[in-house]
């Protein structure tokens, strides 16, 4: 490919998202990398391109970020080697690479491999790209490139495929879950503590057949039932480092600290530490927050002997463009109080009795949501962050929106592996049930987007619907699989 060229870097995502290369990639010294999931898009204006990739490079499996520009030299030009929301990056791909650099460096001082696309990438894809790109480029974010045809389509076949793509995507996440579980059977089983950057899983792990009796042990669950509660309450913006400070902060830890009528504030005050998010109270102004920090010093001073683990930067979290609710201190807070109830209020086996004895799904439905929503108290009352009262108060660390999105991600596909590993198969088609009729209050914009090019805007509250939209437009939409989807077939045909 000719160094003339110049190509936007969103066509670039669109190579690495849809992996429109020809594999297998190489390091510049020649070591295959094989992509195990291309992770998800950073929407945010700062930070590395993709977060929470997942790449195999010889026989290590590396888990991190993915940093994607048009030249090598952007690394440094783009300031990315000074800057700790780099520090995870796990692979480094540019269009570019004049002098066959194979590495770029973190601020960390860590060395990360770097790849040249046009190694890999025919230029008539370049292309095609760029013409797909110059006709698209103006079109609502989740709006259906067919949207002006989908009146055609007669509204039961636009509904039975979007069930049957939210039906699927349930049971992605459950696979995701399932997947995740069987790591944190096979790490505990090896005596592993996980590095938060890349763990290698062996040859041994691959080949594994893994029995039921293999998940007995309760902090296997209660470590991925924390972690996917973690997820759900970083947003979509905070998500991957909420999971970071699950896995820092984990359960074989928590449960060295000595239950009392503290226990909470203990939690808090050591995530918030870990999290890096706690300034010292000789720069803090605001009273409140002084007489605070000095207050969970005193925690944490207690419970710092428990903890060799990494710390993060508060440069990792983003605040950027979020409301107020959705800030990482009030995620914190409230997660703080469910660690409580996962450790000390046998969270998982009430909920699994709950599921089990309720059998009006509508009574069900409404006491698994009533359980996430978590009212604020104490300090976090009256602040979003340190060093400035918010001008309202805050009336809860988790609301009903908050609750239903963890009801429908981790709840339900959560406990249809459960009741799946653990041979009840009748009550994972229970929870099935549950999320077919399940009315979410939550929606963003690219369901309603879809919605209004389908002309579906009265189904958009029903999860199932909801979920289909969502796949719909990621995984046909945007990659014009037009005649893979039954709405389009009916269109172009």
């Amino acid at each position: 490919m000719s160094p003339e060229i110049k190509i936007p870097e969103n066509l670039l995502y669109d190579i690495w998202q849809k992996q429109a290369y020809q594999p297998p990639l190489k390091t510049e010294t020649g070591d295959d990398i094989s992509i195990l999931d291309v992770g998800s898009r950073n929407e945010d204006l700062a930070g590395p391109d993709f977060k929470n990739a997942r790449i195999r490079i010889g026989n290590l499996t590396f888990v991190g970020d993915i940093e994607i520009d048009c030249n090598y030299s952007d690394w440094k030009a783009h300031g990315h080697n000074i800057d700790n929301k780099y520090n995870s990056v796990i692979l480094h791909a540019a269009l570019l690479n004049k002098n066959k650099q194979s590495y770029v460096y973190t601020r960390n001082g860590r060395k990360v491999p770097s790849i040249c696309f046009s190694n890999f990438v025919d230029k008539q894809l370049i292309e095609n790209l760029k013409l797909n790109m110059t006709e698209v480029k103006n079109e609502v974010a989740g709006k259906l490139k067919c949207s002006s045809s989908t009146i055609s389509v007669n509204y039961e076949i636009k509904e039975k495929f979007l069930s049957k793509l939210g039906v699927e995507r349930f049971h992605k996440k459950c696979n995701k879950i399932y997947d995740r579980l069987k790591e944190l059977q096979f790490l505990n089983e090896l005596n592993i503590k996980e590095p938060v950057i890349a763990y290698e899983l062996t040859s041994q792990f691959h080949e594994r057949k893994f029995q039921h009796k293999d998940f007995i042990k309760i902090e296997i669950w209660q470590q991925l039932f924390y972690e996917l509660i973690f997820e759900a309450l970083g947003y979509s913006k905070n998500k991957a480092q909420m999971i970071e400070l699950a896995q820092s902060a984990n359960i074989n830890f928590l449960k060295n600290i000595e239950p009392d009528g503290v226990l909470v504030d203990k939690y808090e005050t050591l995530l918030l530490y870990i999290s890096g998010l706690v300034k010292p109270p000789d720069k803090i102004s605001d009273k409140d927050s002084k007489n605070y920090i000095e207050r969970i010093m005193l925690n944490w001073n207690a419970v710092k002997p428990f903890y060799d683990g990494k710390f993060m930067d508060e440069s990792s979290w983003h605040f950027f463009r979020l409301r107020p609710q959705n800030f990482p201190t009030i995620r914190i807070a409230g997660g703080a109080r469910l660690i409580k109830e996962i450790l000390h209020g046998n969270l998982i086996n009430i909920v699994a009795k709950k599921i089990t004895e309720i059998h009006n799904l509508t009574v069900l439905i409404n006491y698994l949501r009533s359980l996430f929503v978590i009212k604020s108290d104490g300090f976090w009352k009256t602040h979003f962050v340190f060093d400035q009262i918010s001008n309202g108060e805050v009336k809860y660390f988790v609301g009903a929106t908050r609750a239903d999105e963890i009801v429908v991600n981790v709840i339900l596909p959560f406990f249809a592996v459960y009741f799946e590993i653990f041979g009840n198969p009748q009550l994972t088609k229970k929870i099935l049930k549950v999320y077919s009729i399940y009315q979410q209050r939550s929606e963003n914009q690219i369901i309603i987007d879809v919605a209004n090019s389908l002309q579906m805007q009265d189904q958009s509250r029903k999860t199932v619907i909801a979920q289909g939209m969502i796949d719909l437009f990621r995984n046909y939409c945007s990659k014009n699989k037009c005649l893979e989807c039954e709405i389009g077939k009916t269109i172009f045909n």
